[in-house]
């Protein structure tokens, strides 16, 4: 079995995912653990919650890693813990893995969004920073401005809370752009706009439907430890 958390990073999985895959909402606490007692033998961890709940813990991925699950990660959470658990096997997919790895990112706030309830379709409602960084540099390599505006307008966006973030916000904070220009730039963001999210998202989708379905042994220099703290998350997970 294949399951993929995902939600705000591609609100449209269902319509791009190949048969077979189980795609299931964010993941919390617990969620990758009951997905490899579910029988899941490959997992892709896109999207996860973290401001009112308790998110994907480590120990959790180091179990699926220890039973020979393969485990992707991407584009969100998905990111952040691929990126942090590399050394011992997840693989990470796409650009902000990636520079989450390199460190050219390294705020973990850098992917969060305000998104619609899951339940009406999770779709954003605000830009993450690293969208924000990936039209920025599309619009550099373009030459649509110059390096002073594009530092400027990142500056902005980054110290703009990722709740409230959008750019007609970014745009009208933005001291380097008179307001006789307001528009015309804020037209040309969102023309030239990159979801790098969805984009890593799909990647992703793509990688778990490319995987064997099959738990295969690997060696490892590492081994799982039970902790107490895990026994008592397994007994939560049973109950």
């Amino acid at each position: 079995m294949k399951v993929v958390f995902i939600g705000p990073s591609l609100p449209d999985a269902a319509s791009h995912a190949r048969a077979g895959i189980v795609l299931r909402p964010p993941a919390v606490q617990g969620d990758v653990l009951r997905a490899v007692e579910d029988g899941a033998d490959v997992i892709g961890l896109v999207d996860g919650g973290f401001e009112n709940t308790a998110p994907v813990w480590h120990k959790e991925i180091l179990f699926a890693l220890s039973l020979n699950v393969t485990v992707f990660g991407a584009a969100s959470m998905g990111a952040l813990r691929a990126a942090e658990c590399r050394a011992f096997g997840m693989i990470g997919v796409g650009r902000i893995f990636n520079d989450y790895v390199s460190g050219a990112i390294d705020n973990d706030a850098d992917v969060a969004l305000l998104h619609e309830p899951i339940e009406m379709g999770g779709r954003p409602l605000t830009v993450p920073m690293v969208n924000v960084r990936s039209t920025l540099d599309e619009m550099e390599r373009l030459r649509l401005f110059d390096k002073t505006l594009r530092l400027a307008l990142e500056q902005t966006a980054a110290g703009l809370f990722f709740k409230k973030r959008s750019w007609s916000l970014i745009v009208h904070a933005c001291a380097a752009i008179p307001e006789s220009q307001r528009q015309y730039w804020l037209n040309m963001l969102k023309t030239h706009a990159i979801d790098q999210k969805r984009i890593d998202a799909l990647a992703l989708l793509d990688a778990v439907g490319d995987a064997d379905d099959r738990r295969k042994p690997i060696n490892r220099h590492w081994e799982f430890r039970e902790t107490t703290l895990w026994s008592e998350q397994l007994a939560r997970s049973k109950a």
